[in-house]
């Protein structure tokens, strides 16, 4: 499982002693919640397959996402700055994920150095995400949240050695309008005219890049992460 769970930096011993930690999790039906916003701190998740989302409820009942997690992406990390889960993870669609229990990973970092440098370094994506995000959400026109969304999810699906110009879209308008805070018929608006300027094929669960050209002239020089927190 370590093609996807598990760093790929570690050598041969050093991955067999972290895949001996690594759990697997039982399938996760869209809906079905990973974990909750303020329970115990225990793991770390990582998508194996499907994606998930991580979201916030206020104190009013308002729910803030803070990103989608496809496989590969690490979930939880939230948690390493207290003792609970600042948010909680909900399948999008059936996935699978693999459960690190924190407190064995921390054993088995202090003597592997290259599982101690990942860690860091996903803490400092964590870091670098919650950053670009706060820009964006603060100073992005509507049109060009969308289209960096939309990049954002074409890069991390190269990444994944999938189609990059085909997205399968496992949120709804609903979600991603919550997370680049917009309203449901600006998101619905914005995607109907990317189609008319013929940069976007968009179908109700997934979207199709015709001219990424023109898309990256819509993002401009803006961040690139929509990976979120949590």
């Amino acid at each position: 499982m370590h093609d996807v769970c598990l760093p790929a930096s570690l050598d041969s011993e050093d991955l067999k002693r972290v895949d001996a930690i690594v759990r697997d999790k039982f399938p996760l039906d869209r809906g079905d919640v990973l974990f909750h916003q303020g329970h115990s701190f225990t793991a770390l998740y990582v998508v194996r397959s499907g994606s998930l989302k991580t979201y916030v409820d206020g104190p009013d009942g308002d729910t803030q996402i803070l990103g989608f997690h496809l496989p590969g992406e690490i979930m939880g990390i939230g948690g390493l700055t207290g003792e609970h889960y600042p948010s909680s993870a909900e399948a999008l669609e059936h996935s699978s994920i693999c459960e690190l229990p924190y407190r064995q990973l921390q054993l088995i970092s202090d003597t592997v150095p290259a599982l101690q440098r990942q860690l860091v370094r996903i803490i400092s994506r964590h870091v670098v995400a919650e950053q670009e995000h706060t820009i964006m959400m603060g100073k992005q026109q509507a049109q060009r949240r969308l289209a960096i969304f939309v990049r954002s999810l074409a890069d991390r699906h190269e990444r994944l050695s999938r189609d990059a110009q085909l997205l399968t879209l496992s949120m709804t308008r609903s979600d991603i309008a919550n997370y680049l805070g917009l309203v449901i018929e600006t998101v619905s608006r914005l995607f109907s005219r990317m189609e008319a300027d013929g940069i976007l094929e968009v179908n109700r669960k997934s979207v199709r890049i015709l001219r990424r050209d023109l898309l990256n002239e819509l993002c401009g020089d803006a961040a690139n992460s929509c990976t979120g927190t949590g």
